[in-house]
Protein backbone atom coordinates (compact mmCIF):
# COMPACT_ATOMS: atom_id res chain seq x y z
CA UNK A 1 0.00 0.00 0.00
CA UNK A 2 1.20 3.50 -0.86
CA UNK A 3 1.47 5.35 2.47
CA UNK A 4 3.28 8.57 1.58
CA UNK A 5 3.86 10.41 -1.69
CA UNK A 6 6.19 13.39 -2.07
CA UNK A 7 6.45 15.33 -5.33
CA UNK A 8 8.78 18.25 -5.99
CA UNK A 9 9.13 20.27 -9.21
CA UNK A 10 7.25 17.74 -11.33
CA UNK A 11 5.28 19.33 -14.22
CA UNK A 12 3.23 22.12 -12.62
CA UNK A 13 3.52 20.66 -9.10
CA UNK A 14 6.03 22.65 -7.05
CA UNK A 15 5.71 20.78 -3.75
CA UNK A 16 3.19 18.14 -2.71
CA UNK A 17 3.12 15.79 0.29
CA UNK A 18 0.26 13.30 0.60
CA UNK A 19 -0.51 10.90 3.46
CA UNK A 20 -2.61 8.13 1.92
CA UNK A 21 -4.81 5.45 3.45
CA UNK A 22 -6.31 2.14 2.44
CA UNK A 23 -9.67 1.83 0.67
CA UNK A 24 -10.87 4.03 -2.20
CA UNK A 25 -9.30 7.46 -2.67
CA UNK A 26 -10.88 9.78 -5.25
CA UNK A 27 -9.31 12.83 -6.93
CA UNK A 28 -11.53 15.50 -8.46
CA UNK A 29 -10.91 18.90 -10.00
CA UNK A 30 -11.10 20.86 -13.22
CA UNK A 31 -9.46 19.57 -16.36
CA UNK A 32 -5.77 20.48 -16.39
CA UNK A 33 -5.61 21.05 -12.64
CA UNK A 34 -3.01 18.28 -12.22
CA UNK A 35 -4.99 15.20 -11.21
CA UNK A 36 -3.39 12.98 -13.83
CA UNK A 37 0.01 14.53 -13.06
CA UNK A 38 -0.16 12.93 -9.61
CA UNK A 39 -0.80 9.57 -11.22
CA UNK A 40 1.99 10.21 -13.74
CA UNK A 41 4.37 10.79 -10.83
CA UNK A 42 3.40 7.45 -9.30
CA UNK A 43 3.91 5.76 -12.67
CA UNK A 44 7.41 7.25 -12.96
CA UNK A 45 8.17 6.07 -9.43
CA UNK A 46 7.36 2.46 -10.28
CA UNK A 47 9.44 2.39 -13.46
CA UNK A 48 7.64 4.51 -16.06
CA UNK A 49 9.56 6.48 -18.66
CA UNK A 50 11.04 9.84 -17.72
CA UNK A 51 11.50 12.98 -19.80
CA UNK A 52 13.09 16.35 -19.08
CA UNK A 53 9.76 17.96 -20.04
CA UNK A 54 8.40 16.55 -16.75
CA UNK A 55 10.67 18.93 -14.79
CA UNK A 56 8.94 22.12 -13.67
CA UNK A 57 9.95 25.12 -15.78
CA UNK A 58 12.95 26.97 -14.37
CA UNK A 59 14.08 24.08 -12.17
CA UNK A 60 17.09 21.80 -12.64
CA UNK A 61 15.56 18.58 -11.37
CA UNK A 62 12.35 16.89 -10.26
CA UNK A 63 12.26 14.71 -7.14
CA UNK A 64 9.72 11.96 -6.46
CA UNK A 65 9.56 9.73 -3.40
CA UNK A 66 7.07 7.17 -2.12
CA UNK A 67 6.85 4.93 0.92
CA UNK A 68 5.03 1.62 0.49
CA UNK A 69 3.81 -0.65 3.26
CA UNK A 70 4.26 -4.36 2.58
CA UNK A 71 2.44 -5.50 5.71
CA UNK A 72 -0.84 -7.43 5.56
CA UNK A 73 -0.27 -8.46 1.93
CA UNK A 74 1.17 -11.49 0.18
CA UNK A 75 4.52 -9.83 -0.40
CA UNK A 76 6.60 -12.98 -0.74
CA UNK A 77 7.43 -12.29 -4.40
CA UNK A 78 8.64 -8.74 -3.90
CA UNK A 79 10.55 -9.75 -0.75
CA UNK A 80 12.36 -12.41 -2.79
CA UNK A 81 13.42 -9.77 -5.32
CA UNK A 82 14.49 -7.29 -2.63
CA UNK A 83 16.49 -10.01 -0.85
CA UNK A 84 18.06 -11.17 -4.10
CA UNK A 85 19.22 -7.63 -4.89
CA UNK A 86 20.32 -6.88 -1.30
CA UNK A 87 17.77 -4.07 -0.98
CA UNK A 88 15.70 -5.33 1.94
CA UNK A 89 15.99 -3.26 5.11
CA UNK A 90 12.50 -3.65 6.59
CA UNK A 91 10.20 -6.51 5.46
CA UNK A 92 7.17 -4.32 6.20
CA UNK A 93 8.15 -1.19 4.26
CA UNK A 94 10.21 0.13 1.35
CA UNK A 95 10.98 3.61 0.04
CA UNK A 96 11.33 4.35 -3.67
CA UNK A 97 12.82 7.59 -4.97
CA UNK A 98 13.38 8.90 -8.49
CA UNK A 99 15.26 11.99 -9.58
CA UNK A 100 14.93 13.48 -13.07
CA UNK A 101 17.76 15.84 -14.04
CA UNK A 102 17.72 18.59 -16.62
CA UNK A 103 20.69 17.11 -18.52
CA UNK A 104 18.51 14.09 -19.28
CA UNK A 105 19.67 11.55 -16.71
CA UNK A 106 17.39 9.97 -14.12
CA UNK A 107 18.39 8.17 -10.93
CA UNK A 108 16.27 5.53 -9.18
CA UNK A 109 16.78 4.38 -5.59
CA UNK A 110 15.19 1.83 -3.31
CA UNK A 111 15.86 2.19 0.40
CA UNK A 112 18.59 4.68 -0.50
CA UNK A 113 20.49 2.35 -2.89
CA UNK A 114 20.75 3.13 -6.60
CA UNK A 115 19.12 0.60 -8.93
CA UNK A 116 18.60 0.17 -12.66
CA UNK A 117 15.38 1.21 -14.39
CA UNK A 118 14.72 -2.43 -15.33
CA UNK A 119 14.89 -3.52 -11.69
CA UNK A 120 12.67 -0.60 -10.72
CA UNK A 121 10.04 -1.74 -13.23
CA UNK A 122 10.25 -5.30 -11.92
CA UNK A 123 9.72 -4.22 -8.32
CA UNK A 124 7.14 -1.58 -9.27
CA UNK A 125 5.06 -4.25 -10.98
CA UNK A 126 4.50 -5.88 -7.58
CA UNK A 127 3.32 -2.61 -6.02
CA UNK A 128 1.14 -0.59 -8.39
CA UNK A 129 -1.16 -1.31 -11.33
CA UNK A 130 -2.24 1.74 -13.36
CA UNK A 131 -5.30 1.55 -15.62
CA UNK A 132 -6.37 4.21 -18.03
CA UNK A 133 -4.31 6.14 -20.53
CA UNK A 134 -0.96 4.68 -19.54
CA UNK A 135 0.53 1.50 -20.91
CA UNK A 136 1.28 0.11 -17.45
CA UNK A 137 -1.58 -2.41 -17.69
CA UNK A 138 -0.61 -5.71 -16.18
CA UNK A 139 -3.84 -7.37 -17.29
CA UNK A 140 -3.01 -6.52 -20.89
CA UNK A 141 0.15 -8.55 -20.56
CA UNK A 142 -0.75 -11.94 -22.06
CA UNK A 143 1.96 -13.62 -19.99
CA UNK A 144 -0.12 -12.85 -16.89
CA UNK A 145 -3.37 -14.29 -18.26
CA UNK A 146 -2.37 -17.87 -17.53
CA UNK A 147 -1.24 -16.94 -14.02
CA UNK A 148 -4.55 -15.17 -13.29
CA UNK A 149 -6.58 -18.06 -14.69
CA UNK A 150 -4.68 -20.50 -12.44
CA UNK A 151 -5.32 -18.36 -9.38
CA UNK A 152 -9.00 -17.92 -10.26
CA UNK A 153 -9.36 -21.67 -10.88
CA UNK A 154 -7.49 -22.55 -7.70
CA UNK A 155 -5.14 -24.77 -9.70
CA UNK A 156 -1.92 -23.72 -7.97
CA UNK A 157 -1.42 -27.11 -6.29
CA UNK A 158 -1.98 -28.94 -9.58
CA UNK A 159 0.48 -26.55 -11.22
CA UNK A 160 3.10 -27.20 -8.51
CA UNK A 161 2.69 -30.95 -8.97
CA UNK A 162 3.20 -30.51 -12.72
CA UNK A 163 6.24 -28.27 -12.21
CA UNK A 164 7.87 -30.82 -9.90
CA UNK A 165 7.62 -33.43 -12.66
CA UNK A 166 8.79 -30.84 -15.21
CA UNK A 167 11.95 -30.06 -13.28
CA UNK A 168 12.64 -33.78 -12.82
CA UNK A 169 12.52 -34.10 -16.61
CA UNK A 170 14.84 -31.11 -17.05
CA UNK A 171 17.37 -32.65 -14.65
CA UNK A 172 17.27 -35.95 -16.55
CA UNK A 173 17.76 -34.14 -19.85
CA UNK A 174 20.67 -32.12 -18.52
CA UNK A 175 22.39 -35.30 -17.39
CA UNK A 176 21.64 -36.96 -20.73
CA UNK A 177 23.05 -33.99 -22.64
CA UNK A 178 26.24 -34.11 -20.56
CA UNK A 179 26.65 -37.85 -21.02
CA UNK A 180 26.04 -37.65 -24.75
CA UNK A 181 28.58 -34.89 -25.10
CA UNK A 182 31.03 -36.92 -23.03
CA UNK A 183 30.34 -39.91 -25.20
CA UNK A 184 31.23 -37.95 -28.33
CA UNK A 185 34.53 -36.92 -26.75
CA UNK A 186 34.97 -40.27 -25.01
CA UNK A 187 37.78 -41.76 -27.11
CA UNK A 188 40.03 -38.72 -26.85
CA UNK A 189 39.22 -38.10 -23.21
CA UNK A 190 39.54 -41.80 -22.33
CA UNK A 191 43.07 -41.98 -23.81
CA UNK A 192 44.09 -38.88 -21.91
CA UNK A 193 42.64 -40.13 -18.62
CA UNK A 194 44.31 -43.51 -19.04
CA UNK A 195 47.65 -41.78 -19.59
CA UNK A 196 47.19 -39.49 -16.58
CA UNK A 197 46.18 -42.34 -14.29
CA UNK A 198 49.07 -44.52 -15.46
CA UNK A 199 51.59 -41.70 -15.04
CA UNK A 200 50.45 -40.93 -11.49
CA UNK A 201 50.04 -44.52 -10.32
CA UNK A 202 53.36 -45.67 -11.75
CA UNK A 203 55.14 -43.02 -9.67
CA UNK A 204 53.92 -44.72 -6.46
CA UNK A 205 53.89 -41.42 -4.65
CA UNK A 206 54.03 -41.22 -0.87
CA UNK A 207 52.42 -38.13 0.70
CA UNK A 208 55.42 -37.22 2.92
CA UNK A 209 58.38 -38.33 0.82
CA UNK A 210 59.46 -35.05 -0.76
CA UNK A 211 61.12 -33.34 2.20
CA UNK A 212 63.22 -36.37 3.29
CA UNK A 213 64.38 -36.72 -0.32
CA UNK A 214 65.43 -33.07 -0.42
CA UNK A 215 67.44 -33.55 2.77
CA UNK A 216 69.13 -36.71 1.43
CA UNK A 217 69.98 -34.93 -1.83
CA UNK A 218 71.64 -32.10 0.10
CA UNK A 219 73.76 -34.59 2.11
CA UNK A 220 74.82 -36.56 -0.94
CA UNK A 221 75.66 -33.47 -2.96
CA UNK A 222 77.85 -32.11 -0.12
CA UNK A 223 79.36 -35.37 1.19
CA UNK A 224 83.03 -34.30 0.92
CA UNK A 225 82.42 -30.97 2.62
CA UNK A 226 80.39 -32.59 5.38
CA UNK A 227 83.07 -35.24 6.04
CA UNK A 228 85.87 -32.65 6.17
CA UNK A 229 84.01 -30.37 8.58
CA UNK A 230 83.00 -33.25 10.82
CA UNK A 231 86.58 -34.63 10.93
CA UNK A 232 88.01 -31.20 11.79
CA UNK A 233 85.51 -30.94 14.62
CA UNK A 234 86.61 -34.33 15.97
CA UNK A 235 90.30 -33.26 15.92
CA UNK A 236 89.50 -30.22 18.03
CA UNK A 237 87.21 -32.14 20.36
CA UNK A 238 89.08 -35.42 20.96
CA UNK A 239 92.39 -35.72 19.18
CA UNK A 240 94.28 -32.44 19.45
CA UNK A 241 97.70 -31.88 17.88
CA UNK A 242 101.36 -31.71 18.67
CA UNK A 243 101.03 -28.41 20.47
CA UNK A 244 97.25 -28.37 21.08
CA UNK A 245 95.45 -30.18 23.89
CA UNK A 246 92.17 -31.86 22.86
CA UNK A 247 89.09 -30.19 24.24
CA UNK A 248 87.97 -33.45 25.90
CA UNK A 249 91.30 -33.82 27.69
CA UNK A 250 91.35 -30.20 28.84
CA UNK A 251 87.81 -30.38 30.12
CA UNK A 252 88.58 -33.64 31.92
CA UNK A 253 91.27 -31.82 33.88
CA UNK A 254 88.72 -29.11 34.76
CA UNK A 255 86.40 -31.78 36.16
CA UNK A 256 89.21 -33.23 38.32
CA UNK A 257 90.13 -29.80 39.76
CA UNK A 258 86.52 -28.90 40.58
CA UNK A 259 85.96 -32.28 42.21
CA UNK A 260 89.01 -31.72 44.45
CA UNK A 261 87.74 -28.21 45.33
CA UNK A 262 84.32 -29.57 46.23
CA UNK A 263 85.85 -32.02 48.69
CA UNK A 264 87.31 -29.09 50.58
CA UNK A 265 84.49 -26.53 50.05
CA UNK A 266 81.08 -28.12 49.92
CA UNK A 267 79.56 -24.98 48.41
CA UNK A 268 81.37 -25.81 45.15
CA UNK A 269 79.59 -29.16 44.72
CA UNK A 270 77.06 -27.70 42.24
CA UNK A 271 79.92 -26.50 40.05
CA UNK A 272 81.57 -29.91 40.22
CA UNK A 273 78.31 -31.69 39.35
CA UNK A 274 77.65 -29.31 36.45
CA UNK A 275 81.15 -29.90 35.08
CA UNK A 276 80.66 -33.71 35.22
CA UNK A 277 77.33 -33.37 33.33
CA UNK A 278 78.92 -31.21 30.68
CA UNK A 279 81.78 -33.70 30.33
CA UNK A 280 79.28 -36.51 29.73
CA UNK A 281 77.49 -34.43 27.09
CA UNK A 282 80.80 -33.71 25.43
CA UNK A 283 81.56 -37.44 25.39
CA UNK A 284 78.14 -38.10 23.76
CA UNK A 285 78.77 -35.37 21.19
CA UNK A 286 82.12 -36.90 20.22
CA UNK A 287 80.58 -40.40 19.93
CA UNK A 288 77.65 -39.16 17.80
CA UNK A 289 79.93 -37.14 15.58
CA UNK A 290 82.12 -40.20 14.94
CA UNK A 291 78.99 -42.19 14.01
CA UNK A 292 77.99 -39.41 11.62
CA UNK A 293 81.40 -39.42 9.97
CA UNK A 294 81.18 -43.19 9.51
CA UNK A 295 77.77 -42.78 7.80
CA UNK A 296 78.82 -40.09 5.33
CA UNK A 297 79.00 -41.66 1.92
CA UNK A 298 79.96 -40.16 -1.39
CA UNK A 299 77.56 -42.03 -3.69
CA UNK A 300 77.03 -40.35 -7.12
CA UNK A 301 74.64 -43.07 -8.24
CA UNK A 302 72.34 -42.61 -5.23
CA UNK A 303 72.50 -38.85 -5.72
CA UNK A 304 71.38 -39.30 -9.31
CA UNK A 305 68.49 -41.52 -8.20
CA UNK A 306 67.31 -39.00 -5.60
CA UNK A 307 67.51 -36.12 -8.06
CA UNK A 308 65.59 -38.13 -10.66
CA UNK A 309 62.90 -38.87 -8.09
CA UNK A 310 62.61 -35.21 -7.12
CA UNK A 311 62.43 -34.22 -10.82
CA UNK A 312 59.61 -36.73 -11.33
CA UNK A 313 57.69 -35.34 -8.37
CA UNK A 314 58.17 -31.78 -9.60
CA UNK A 315 57.00 -32.72 -13.10
CA UNK A 316 53.84 -34.37 -11.73
CA UNK A 317 53.14 -31.36 -9.52
CA UNK A 318 53.53 -29.05 -12.50
CA UNK A 319 50.91 -31.07 -14.39
CA UNK A 320 48.42 -32.11 -11.76
CA UNK A 321 48.69 -30.08 -8.56
CA UNK A 322 50.74 -27.96 -6.20
CA UNK A 323 51.56 -30.81 -3.83
CA UNK A 324 51.95 -34.60 -3.79
CA UNK A 325 48.57 -34.83 -2.05
CA UNK A 326 46.99 -32.78 -4.87
CA UNK A 327 48.57 -35.05 -7.51
CA UNK A 328 47.22 -38.15 -5.77
CA UNK A 329 43.76 -36.53 -5.55
CA UNK A 330 43.90 -35.67 -9.26
CA UNK A 331 44.60 -39.31 -10.07
CA UNK A 332 41.63 -40.49 -8.01
CA UNK A 333 39.33 -37.97 -9.73
CA UNK A 334 40.62 -39.06 -13.15
CA UNK A 335 39.71 -42.66 -12.29
CA UNK A 336 36.16 -41.55 -11.42
CA UNK A 337 35.83 -39.68 -14.72
CA UNK A 338 37.13 -42.66 -16.64
CA UNK A 339 34.64 -44.89 -14.87
CA UNK A 340 31.81 -42.53 -15.85
CA UNK A 341 32.92 -42.56 -19.48
CA UNK A 342 33.21 -46.32 -19.54
CA UNK A 343 29.73 -46.71 -18.01
CA UNK A 344 28.16 -43.77 -19.92
CA UNK A 345 26.49 -46.02 -22.46
CA UNK A 346 24.64 -47.94 -19.78
CA UNK A 347 23.59 -44.73 -18.02
CA UNK A 348 22.46 -43.12 -21.28
CA UNK A 349 20.25 -46.12 -22.04
CA UNK A 350 18.87 -45.98 -18.50
CA UNK A 351 18.14 -42.26 -18.70
CA UNK A 352 16.51 -42.56 -22.11
CA UNK A 353 14.12 -45.10 -20.63
CA UNK A 354 13.47 -42.87 -17.63
CA UNK A 355 12.86 -39.90 -19.94
CA UNK A 356 10.10 -41.74 -21.78
CA UNK A 357 8.44 -42.66 -18.50
CA UNK A 358 8.83 -39.10 -17.20
CA UNK A 359 7.35 -37.62 -20.39
CA UNK A 360 4.29 -39.81 -19.87
CA UNK A 361 3.98 -38.78 -16.23
CA UNK A 362 4.37 -35.13 -17.23
CA UNK A 363 1.71 -35.50 -19.93
CA UNK A 364 -0.74 -36.83 -17.33
CA UNK A 365 0.01 -33.89 -15.04
CA UNK A 366 -0.33 -31.44 -17.93
CA UNK A 367 -3.74 -32.83 -18.89
CA UNK A 368 -4.96 -32.65 -15.29
CA UNK A 369 -3.78 -29.03 -15.09
CA UNK A 370 -5.42 -28.14 -18.40
CA UNK A 371 -8.71 -29.72 -17.34
CA UNK A 372 -8.63 -27.80 -14.04
CA UNK A 373 -8.23 -24.55 -15.95
CA UNK A 374 -10.94 -25.31 -18.48
CA UNK A 375 -13.39 -26.21 -15.71
CA UNK A 376 -13.17 -22.66 -14.36
CA UNK A 377 -13.29 -20.77 -17.67
CA UNK A 378 -17.07 -20.75 -18.21
CA UNK A 379 -17.82 -19.33 -14.75
CA UNK A 380 -15.05 -16.77 -15.11
CA UNK A 381 -16.39 -15.61 -18.51
CA UNK A 382 -19.98 -15.29 -17.21
CA UNK A 383 -18.88 -13.40 -14.09
CA UNK A 384 -16.90 -10.87 -16.11
CA UNK A 385 -19.73 -10.35 -18.61
CA UNK A 386 -22.11 -9.63 -15.70
CA UNK A 387 -19.65 -7.05 -14.39
CA UNK A 388 -19.37 -5.46 -17.84
CA UNK A 389 -23.16 -5.26 -18.12
CA UNK A 390 -23.29 -3.43 -14.76
CA UNK A 391 -20.70 -1.01 -16.13
CA UNK A 392 -22.84 0.03 -19.11
CA UNK A 393 -21.18 -2.40 -21.52
CA UNK A 394 -24.28 -4.53 -22.06
CA UNK A 395 -23.81 -7.08 -24.78
CA UNK A 396 -20.05 -7.10 -24.34
CA UNK A 397 -18.55 -10.56 -24.61
CA UNK A 398 -15.49 -11.89 -22.81
CA UNK A 399 -13.72 -15.13 -23.57
CA UNK A 400 -10.71 -17.00 -22.28
CA UNK A 401 -9.00 -18.60 -25.26
CA UNK A 402 -6.93 -21.72 -24.61
CA UNK A 403 -4.79 -22.96 -27.46
CA UNK A 404 -2.11 -25.57 -28.00
CA UNK A 405 0.85 -25.86 -30.33
CA UNK A 406 1.99 -29.15 -31.79
CA UNK A 407 5.62 -30.21 -31.56
CA UNK A 408 6.24 -33.61 -33.12
CA UNK A 409 9.91 -33.63 -32.13
CA UNK A 410 9.93 -32.59 -28.48
CA UNK A 411 6.26 -32.37 -27.48
CA UNK A 412 4.37 -34.22 -24.75
CA UNK A 413 2.48 -37.29 -26.01
CA UNK A 414 -1.31 -36.89 -25.77
CA UNK A 415 -3.97 -39.65 -25.74
CA UNK A 416 -5.08 -38.68 -29.27
CA UNK A 417 -1.57 -39.30 -30.61
CA UNK A 418 -0.58 -35.66 -30.94
CA UNK A 419 2.52 -34.21 -29.35
CA UNK A 420 2.07 -30.77 -27.78
CA UNK A 421 4.60 -28.08 -26.98
CA UNK A 422 5.05 -27.54 -23.26
CA UNK A 423 6.92 -25.39 -20.76
CA UNK A 424 7.03 -24.94 -17.00
CA UNK A 425 3.36 -23.84 -17.01
CA UNK A 426 1.97 -26.77 -18.97
CA UNK A 427 0.63 -27.22 -22.50
CA UNK A 428 -1.89 -24.34 -22.45
CA UNK A 429 -1.41 -20.99 -24.11
CA UNK A 430 -3.98 -18.56 -22.72
CA UNK A 431 -5.14 -15.09 -23.67
CA UNK A 432 -8.18 -12.99 -22.84
CA UNK A 433 -10.46 -11.92 -25.71
CA UNK A 434 -13.11 -9.18 -25.66
CA UNK A 435 -15.89 -7.91 -27.90
CA UNK A 436 -16.92 -4.59 -26.29
CA UNK A 437 -20.00 -4.07 -28.46
CA UNK A 438 -22.67 -6.46 -29.78
CA UNK A 439 -21.93 -7.69 -33.27
CA UNK A 440 -18.19 -7.19 -33.00
CA UNK A 441 -15.87 -10.15 -33.15
CA UNK A 442 -13.78 -11.20 -30.22
CA UNK A 443 -10.30 -9.66 -30.25
CA UNK A 444 -7.27 -9.95 -27.97
CA UNK A 445 -7.41 -7.49 -25.08
CA UNK A 446 -4.10 -5.98 -26.17
CA UNK A 447 -5.82 -4.66 -29.33
CA UNK A 448 -8.70 -2.93 -27.52
CA UNK A 449 -8.57 0.88 -27.54
CA UNK A 450 -7.41 2.59 -24.37
CA UNK A 451 -9.50 5.02 -22.38
CA UNK A 452 -12.67 4.61 -20.36
CA UNK A 453 -13.76 1.44 -22.14
CA UNK A 454 -10.51 -0.29 -21.34
CA UNK A 455 -10.59 1.00 -17.77
CA UNK A 456 -14.09 -0.38 -17.25
CA UNK A 457 -12.96 -3.70 -18.67
CA UNK A 458 -10.06 -3.64 -16.22
CA UNK A 459 -12.45 -2.83 -13.38
CA UNK A 460 -14.68 -5.77 -14.32
CA UNK A 461 -11.68 -8.07 -14.43
CA UNK A 462 -10.36 -6.74 -11.15
CA UNK A 463 -13.66 -7.36 -9.39
CA UNK A 464 -13.87 -10.92 -10.65
CA UNK A 465 -10.19 -11.64 -10.10
CA UNK A 466 -9.85 -9.67 -6.89
CA UNK A 467 -8.65 -12.69 -4.92
CA UNK A 468 -6.26 -13.67 -7.68
CA UNK A 469 -4.54 -10.30 -8.03
CA UNK A 470 -1.80 -9.63 -5.49
CA UNK A 471 -0.86 -6.09 -6.62
CA UNK A 472 -1.82 -3.95 -3.60
CA UNK A 473 -2.38 -0.53 -5.21
CA UNK A 474 -4.69 -0.03 -8.21
CA UNK A 475 -5.05 3.26 -10.07
CA UNK A 476 -7.88 4.12 -12.47
CA UNK A 477 -7.57 7.25 -14.59
CA UNK A 478 -10.62 8.59 -16.50
CA UNK A 479 -12.59 5.43 -15.82
CA UNK A 480 -15.79 7.51 -16.10
CA UNK A 481 -15.17 8.53 -19.70
CA UNK A 482 -18.40 8.26 -21.72
CA UNK A 483 -20.63 6.96 -18.91
CA UNK A 484 -23.65 8.49 -17.24
CA UNK A 485 -24.22 9.41 -13.65
CA UNK A 486 -26.26 6.24 -13.05
CA UNK A 487 -23.48 4.03 -14.35
CA UNK A 488 -21.00 6.22 -12.47
CA UNK A 489 -22.71 5.26 -9.24
CA UNK A 490 -22.33 1.59 -10.15
CA UNK A 491 -18.65 2.13 -11.02
CA UNK A 492 -18.14 3.88 -7.70
CA UNK A 493 -19.76 0.98 -5.88
CA UNK A 494 -17.48 -1.52 -7.60
CA UNK A 495 -14.39 0.58 -6.92
CA UNK A 496 -15.39 0.83 -3.27
CA UNK A 497 -15.81 -2.96 -3.09
CA UNK A 498 -12.43 -3.34 -4.74
CA UNK A 499 -11.03 -1.03 -2.08
CA UNK A 500 -11.87 -3.58 0.62
CA UNK A 501 -9.05 -5.79 -0.70
CA UNK A 502 -6.82 -3.24 -2.43
CA UNK A 503 -5.82 0.37 -2.13
CA UNK A 504 -7.62 2.10 -5.02
CA UNK A 505 -7.00 5.58 -6.49
CA UNK A 506 -9.44 7.02 -8.99
CA UNK A 507 -9.44 10.29 -10.96
CA UNK A 508 -13.03 11.17 -11.82
CA UNK A 509 -15.36 13.93 -12.97
CA UNK A 510 -18.53 12.15 -11.80
CA UNK A 511 -19.91 13.16 -8.38
CA UNK A 512 -21.80 9.86 -8.13
CA UNK A 513 -18.47 8.01 -8.32
CA UNK A 514 -16.51 10.46 -6.18
CA UNK A 515 -19.08 10.09 -3.40
CA UNK A 516 -17.90 6.52 -2.76
CA UNK A 517 -14.39 7.60 -1.81
CA UNK A 518 -13.11 6.73 1.67
CA UNK A 519 -10.71 9.62 1.13
CA UNK A 520 -11.45 12.54 -1.23
CA UNK A 521 -8.89 15.03 -2.57
CA UNK A 522 -9.65 18.22 -4.46
CA UNK A 523 -7.03 19.22 -7.04
CA UNK A 524 -6.86 22.80 -8.33
CA UNK A 525 -4.49 25.20 -10.05
CA UNK A 526 -3.32 28.44 -8.51
CA UNK A 527 -1.19 31.27 -9.87
CA UNK A 528 1.38 32.73 -7.48
CA UNK A 529 3.84 35.40 -8.56
CA UNK A 530 3.13 34.64 -12.17
CA UNK A 531 3.71 30.85 -11.80
CA UNK A 532 1.05 28.17 -12.05
CA UNK A 533 1.12 25.46 -9.41
CA UNK A 534 -1.11 22.58 -8.31
CA UNK A 535 -2.74 22.51 -4.89
CA UNK A 536 -4.25 19.38 -3.35
CA UNK A 537 -6.60 19.47 -0.35
CA UNK A 538 -8.22 16.62 1.52
CA UNK A 539 -11.94 17.31 1.92
CA UNK A 540 -14.09 17.10 5.03
CA UNK A 541 -17.87 16.61 4.94
CA UNK A 542 -18.77 20.24 4.23
CA UNK A 543 -16.03 20.92 1.69
CA UNK A 544 -16.79 17.61 0.05
CA UNK A 545 -20.45 18.58 -0.46
CA UNK A 546 -19.32 21.79 -2.14
CA UNK A 547 -16.87 19.85 -4.36
CA UNK A 548 -19.60 17.41 -5.45
CA UNK A 549 -22.01 20.30 -6.07
CA UNK A 550 -19.42 21.92 -8.33
CA UNK A 551 -19.08 18.65 -10.21
CA UNK A 552 -22.86 18.67 -10.61
CA UNK A 553 -22.59 22.22 -11.97
CA UNK A 554 -24.85 23.72 -9.33
CA UNK A 555 -23.53 25.23 -6.09
CA UNK A 556 -26.92 26.59 -5.02
CA UNK A 557 -28.86 25.16 -2.14
CA UNK A 558 -30.42 22.64 -4.50
CA UNK A 559 -26.99 21.57 -5.76
CA UNK A 560 -25.68 21.17 -2.20
CA UNK A 561 -28.74 19.08 -1.36
CA UNK A 562 -28.12 16.86 -4.39
CA UNK A 563 -24.49 16.48 -3.37
CA UNK A 564 -25.52 15.54 0.15
CA UNK A 565 -27.94 12.97 -1.25
CA UNK A 566 -25.16 11.45 -3.40
CA UNK A 567 -22.97 11.10 -0.33
CA UNK A 568 -25.78 9.55 1.70
CA UNK A 569 -26.63 7.09 -1.08
CA UNK A 570 -22.99 6.05 -1.34
CA UNK A 571 -22.71 5.59 2.43
CA UNK A 572 -25.97 3.65 2.59
CA UNK A 573 -24.91 1.39 -0.28
CA UNK A 574 -21.50 0.83 1.32
CA UNK A 575 -23.19 -0.13 4.57
CA UNK A 576 -25.48 -2.59 2.75
CA UNK A 577 -22.51 -4.18 0.99
CA UNK A 578 -20.69 -4.66 4.29
CA UNK A 579 -23.79 -6.30 5.84
CA UNK A 580 -24.36 -8.63 2.89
Amino acid sequence: MLKELRIQNFAIIQQLDLQLTSGLTTFTGETGAGKSIILDAIEVLVGGKTDVSQIRAGEERALLEATFSLADRDGSSILEVLTREDLLDDPDEITIAREIRREGRSVARINGRSISSNLLREIGGYLVDIHGQSEHLSLLNTRRHLELLDRYAGSEETLIAYQNEYHTLLNQRRELATLRQNERDALQRSDLLHFQIQEIESARLQPDEEEPLRQERDRLANAETLAALAQESLVLLDEGGDDVLALSDGFGQVVEKLTALARIDKTLEPFSNSARDMNEELTDLIRNLRDYVDQIEYNPRRLEQVEDRLDLIQNLKRKYGASIQAVIAFGLEAKKKLELIETAGDRIAELEGLEKVQMQRLAERALALSQCRKAAIQQMQESIEIELNDLSMSGARFQVEVSHEEDETHGLPMPDGKKLKFDENGIDQVQFLIAPNPGEGLKPMVKIASGGETSRLMLALKNVLVKADSVPTLIFDEIDQGISGRVGSMVGEKLWKLGRRHQVFCVTHLPQLAAFGDQHYSVRKEVEEGRTTTRVDILNDDSRKMELAQLLGNTSEAGLTAASEALNRARQRSFEILKS
